[in-house]
């Protein structure tokens, strides 16, 4: 009896000892990268995944999809949807919550002081996370007045100061108020992932505070932004249409039985001579 409780101990060590080993052995690949400083380093190229759906929405994670509008919110999203070109097709910046939810990549650069966020369309955000505060009247931006720091392995960044003209706060059109407070909480699970919980309030819009989050994956070790300039030969500008267009039922953009595409044009005839 005594051989069988020592051995029952034996082994329940053992397979401890081999748990934590497991841990410490783990791929490098897998386990995520720490700055000198000890933070989860959320340096690299970030591109989307195709398990955040609805893609662009920021109703993702609502019931039903349904964001919980006040009178004034379901009369700005209307205005939005009926009488605006989305801002970023006419080149002017999408800011957040917008960039949280778009399928578009983006790249972290990060510093002791600083986290830059590069996005697709050739522009950034600059994070500080040295501590300050937010500006006691800041100028209303697209990206907000934005300060950042580290709770545990979270890098939090806490927003407000936004503007409320020619802005949608997703590309399904939805609004926001110059009211909005957007707080981030960004993870690094891994190596191969970043990830972030978004909670939005804006009380002139919205009954209630809502949050949306999603992942996205690493690109490849050298993979970066190219230049992309939206305002270059920009010659569609005069033909866009107001809002998003058609919403299918499942929160994405587009028809549902899209309509089936004309014939080519026939090729000219040669000319006799």
């Amino acid at each position: 009896m005594d051989r069988f409780i020592y051995s029952s101990i034996q082994m329940r060590m053992l397979a401890a000892i081999l748990a934590v080993a497991t841990v410490a052995c783990a791929p490098l690949a897998a386990q995520a990268p720490r700055t000198a400083g000890g933070h989860p380093d959320l340096n690299g190229y970030w591109k989307g995944t195709k398990d955040t759906k609805p893609v662009g929405n920021i109703a993702k994670d609502l019931p039903g999809l349904k964001l919980p509008l006040t009178p004034a919110g379901e009369a700005a999203w209307k205005h939005n949807t009926t009488a605006t070109v989305d801002p970023e097709a006419i080149c002017i910046l999408g800011g957040i919550p917008r960039h949280n939810a778009s399928g578009l990549p983006f790249m972290v650069l990060q510093t002791p002081q600083y986290v830059a966020f590069l996005y697709f369309y050739s522009y950034y955000r600059l994070i500080p996370t040295d501590g300050r505060k937010h500006e006691e009247d800041p100028d209303p931006s697209f990206f907000g007045d934005e300060v950042g720091h580290w709770e545990g392995d979270a890098l939090v960044v806490d927003s407000v100061g936004f503007k409320d003209t020619q802005v949608w706060a997703d590309e399904n059109g939805s609004p926001h108020s110059d009211a909005l407070h957007v707080i981030e909480r960004w993870t690094r699970p891994d190596a191969s992932h970043i990830h972030v919980d978004t909670t939005i309030e804006d009380p002139k819009f919205y009954t209630k505070a809502f949050t949306y989050s999603r992942t996205w994956e690493a690109g490849e070790p050298a993979q970066r932004l190219a230049e992309y300039s939206c305002a270059e030969n920009a010659v569609d500008r005069e033909h866009l249409g107001f809002g998003p267009g058609p919403i299918r039922p499942d929160g994405t953009r587009g028809y549902v039985d899209a309509a089936p595409l004309p014939p080519p044009p026939p090729p000219p005839v040669p000319i006799k001579k």
